[in-house]
């Protein structure tokens, strides 16, 4: 084992380390609590505010990988910085933008230095501390990006209720810059000139791949499922993506090392990490329009009623661990999904006139079964891993989740699109105001408001049971999902990882990957 030398100000550089992830983390549920305004004062539909979302997601997913490399090749404090100040770049974008198409293409910005940060940000954890210290590091990281959940979505909501839209963006760059700052003051350089080289072309195809798949999920609705556009792009995200994995599969030393996936222990945690995902990603896109549009509440009382899932996603990550200790891996992440299914199915049974009290209820189920299911999961899927197999299974591990949140919001809300414009009632309205009202609840709302008592009434009244019905619809299909999932979870995954590997990895998958990454 090499000797780590204790750097003096390694407890101030991870100071910085944890300012960088902070802000990662409420960016990732920041923007939920803002797309209804967003919509109402930039006049997006449905489809325009999942690319606004995915943008961020699909970017990060293709990158992340390459990103990485990139830092152990030419400096993981360089490429951590350039990181920062993309994100930082991307969010004085978004602040600034008139438009969707400037929102996207600067949440796409973002994503790319996100991708930097999120794996660079563990890398430069084994240069710093020492294997006593290293375990205690990591959960500060961890606990800094969770932390960002439950904040992001009352900070959100505070900022909307005093100042306009895109001071969520501008909220990023003093964290941001401190970050830098920080970063650029206390962070000592590290690379790894043996690492193996970044593949272009696998990249250029993770990324095609992933952005045509969500393209075609996201536009099928509008155009139709059998339009010949839409078949076409589909068929093209199937040869790309399918050429990654023939090229990654020869790739002597790849940077998705698909043999992992014949692991049992790595392959059917790694999917029940993903659908997790799949899960959450689209519930906190379908339930701020819910909460704003259908219940009235203001974008502040949005981000506060979002609290009891973070609460329950929490609490339960926090004691899943001793649990895991006494029942093993699989009955945790199966009786997880279990959970997770019933509080989707009981959230299925919300109606127009339920009020928060009941959403609140299958909101803190929710956050326990997503707990239950994703702490021991990631754990158990390196866990499963040989020593020399960790970095690159972690990788591999952290892009399918993201390819998971991706296709979650676009499939997800574009099943609820389809169902709400099918179901709304327009009778009466010109083509154009019914046609813009079919975009979203929210912009229904905005139609409503300039038509007369009787129609305003009608429409506000028809535009909240059809988005409460495909809300109920989306949650039934997350419950049915986490159902099928938790069957096979219960009978394929291992009891527990190796005793050998747990104890080379510290007993984390977080530490393994710190170590490796």
């Amino acid at each position: 084992m090499v000797t780590v030398t204790a750097n003096p100000r390694r407890w101030w550089a991870l100071g910085a380390l944890v300012a960088s992830m902070l802000t990662l983390g409420f960016d990732m549920t920041i923007l939920n609590v803002a797309l209804p305004t967003m919509a109402a004062e930039l006049g997006a539909g449905t489809g325009q505010q999942q690319w606004m979302a995915d943008a961020y997601v699909v970017v990060f997913a293709a990158l992340m990988l390459p990103a990485g490399l990139l830092g152990d090749r030419f400096g993981r404090r360089r490429m951590l910085i350039t990181g920062l100040a993309l994100f930082l770049a991307g969010s004085l974008v978004g602040a600034l933008a008139s438009d969707v198409n400037w929102v996207v293409a600067a949440r796409a910005f973002m994503g790319v230095g996100g991708a930097l940060v999120t794996p660079l940000a563990l890398s430069v954890l084994p240069s710093l501390f020492g294997a006593d210290e290293r375990a205690k590091a990591v959960g500060i990281i961890s606990a800094a990006s969770a932390l960002g959940l439950p904040l992001g979505p009352i900070i959100g909501g505070w900022l909307l209720n005093h100042f306009w839209w895109g001071s969520v963006f501008l909220v990023n760059v003093p964290m941001a810059a401190i970050g830098i700052a920080a970063c650029v003051l206390l962070l000592p350089e590290t690379s790894d000139p043996a690492s193996p080289r970044v593949d272009v072309l696998s990249a250029a195809l993770t990324a095609t791949g992933l952005g045509a798949l969500v393209y075609a999920i996201i536009e099928a609705p509008g155009r139709g499922w059998s339009d010949p556009l839409i078949l076409a792009v589909f068929a093209a995200a199937a040869v790309l993506l399918t050429a990654l994995v023939l090229r990654e599969r020869r790739a002597e030393r790849p940077m998705l090392d698909m043999t992992l996936l014949a692991h049992r222990g790595f392959l059917f945690n790694t999917l029940a990490a993903t659908l997790v995902m799949f899960v959450l990603s689209g519930l906190l896109f379908v339930l701020p329009p819910y909460l704003q549009a259908v219940l009235g509440h203001d974008a502040l009382g949005t981000g506060v009623r979002l609290l009891p899932m973070m609460g329950g996603l929490m609490l339960a990550a926090r004691g899943a661990q001793p649990v895991v200790a006494r029942f093993g891996g699989r009955a945790v992440v199966s009786a997880g999904l279990v959970v997770l299914a019933f509080a989707a199915l009981l959230g299925s049974r919300t109606t127009a006139g339920s009020g928060y009290g009941f959403t609140a209820l299958w909101l803190s189920i929710t956050g326990v079964g997503f707990g239950f299911a994703v702490v021991p999961a990631m754990d158990g899927a390196l866990g499963t891993l040989p020593r020399d197999r960790a970095g690159s299974g972690s990788g591999l591990l952290m892009t399918l989740r993201q390819v998971g949140a991706a296709v979650g919001i676009a499939l997800l809300g574009s099943l609820l699109a389809g169902i709400f414009r099918d179901r709304l009632d327009v009778t009466g309205l010109p083509p154009h105001a019914a046609h813009t009202a079919g975009d979203s609840v929210v912009a229904a709302h905005l139609i409503a408001q300039k038509t007369g008592p009787g129609s305003a009434a009608r429409l506000a009244a028809s535009a909240n049971d059809a988005y409460v019905h495909g809300m109920g619809v989306v949650l039934l299909v997350c419950g049915i999902a986490a159902l099928v999932a938790a069957l096979p979870a219960a009978v394929l995954l291992p009891r527990t990882a190796s005793p050998a590997r747990e104890a080379e990895s510290g007993g984390g998958a977080m530490v393994v990957a710190a170590e490796d990454a």
